[in-house]
């Protein structure tokens, strides 16, 4: 699967060409906030997506509220027990932590 995307100060955003518009239009992945943008052509759109970031992260410095940060490294997942414990199974018979197991293959998965 390939996604389009750009990144700038950490932030990444998914973009799509609206056909309709004749634009492309991009929003800013892993945060709450809806962070989004759009442009004629691609040299405007990483312009825009840069002032994008940009203007979010000076709106959080005026409000003195830190910026929200696509992935702090840390993840609660909930799994059926049975998975659980394949899982963890699977992590002891290659010598690794549940942790270190899972980040790997969370990896692998999304990165290929």
């Amino acid at each position: 699967m390939t996604m389009n995307t750009l990144t700038y100060k950490g932030y990444i955003a998914r973009i799509d060409f609206d056909a309709r518009d004749d634009i492309f239009v991009g929003r800013i992945l892993g945060v709450r906030d809806i962070i989004s943008f759009h442009a004629d052509n691609t040299h405007e759109l990483r312009h825009e997506f840069e002032l994008a970031v940009d203007d979010y992260l000076a709106d959080c410095a005026e409000q003195g509220i830190s910026p929200e940060k696509p992935a702090n490294g840390k993840i609660m997942l909930r799994v059926p027990p049975e998975v659980h414990a394949a899982s963890l199974i699977a992590a002891q018979a290659s010598g690794q932590s549940l942790n270190q197991w899972a980040a790997k293959a969370l990896a692998a998965a999304a990165i290929g």
